[in-house]
């Protein structure tokens, strides 16, 4: 009788104690194209300021939206680092690339950069098999203020958080690439 107890007691302690496993997601970094020297003194610069999150997105776990009102915030699939940390890289990337002639930092450089702030307000996966990048983005160049709202829903190829992460990382890129086209625009 001891020993099926003991048993027992391994089991269910065994079962209390096991939990599933982390997996960590980080957005891929866009392909650079090859760049040649820039001169700081003579290229235009845009001075990344910050990417804000809404609270809810701060935090380490993937959101997913479960119905209309009701969103989970993922226990065991985690942001490999902070996810408003992940957007300023991607995005101070993707604006090198796409900006020629500019030079896009984290720090503003020179007398007077232009100066980008942009407020993620949606990052998640929806319950229908799409993903939701929402916010907006404004663009302070001397006296002069853009200000321009984004709202992608795309559809999801696969099931699944690396599908999820993939696809977030597509809008992203795609809000890049439109932040990029209004600022040469804008010129």
């Amino acid at each position: 009788m001891s020993k099926g107890w003991l048993v027992a007691m391994v089991l269910v302690l065994s079962a209390c104690s096991s939990t599933a496993p982390k997996t960590y997601y980080q957005l891929p970094q866009p392909s650079v194209a090859a760049a040649g020297k820039t001169d700081l003194t003579a290229a235009r610069t845009l001075w990344l300021s910050h990417v804000s999150l809404a609270d809810y997105l701060s935090t380490s776990g993937l959101v997913y939206q479960t119905n209309d009102v009701r969103y989970v915030i993922a226990s065991n699939n985690l942001w490999a680092s902070p996810l408003e940390q992940q957007l300023q890289q991607t995005l101070q990337s993707s604006l090198n690339t796409g900006l020629p002639g500019w030079t896009v930092s984290s720090q503003p450089l020179g007398a007077a950069p232009s100066e980008l702030a942009v407020t993620v307000k949606a990052f998640h996966g929806r319950y229908d098999g799409k993903a939701v990048v929402q916010g907006e983005w404004t663009l302070q160049r001397g006296d002069r203020l853009l200000r321009q709202p984004f709202n992608l829903v795309l559809r999801l190829k696969d099931d699944g958080y690396d599908a999820l992460v993939t696809t977030l990382a597509q809008g992203w890129q795609q809000v890049a690439q439109s932040i990029a086209a209004q600022i040469q625009r804008s010129e």
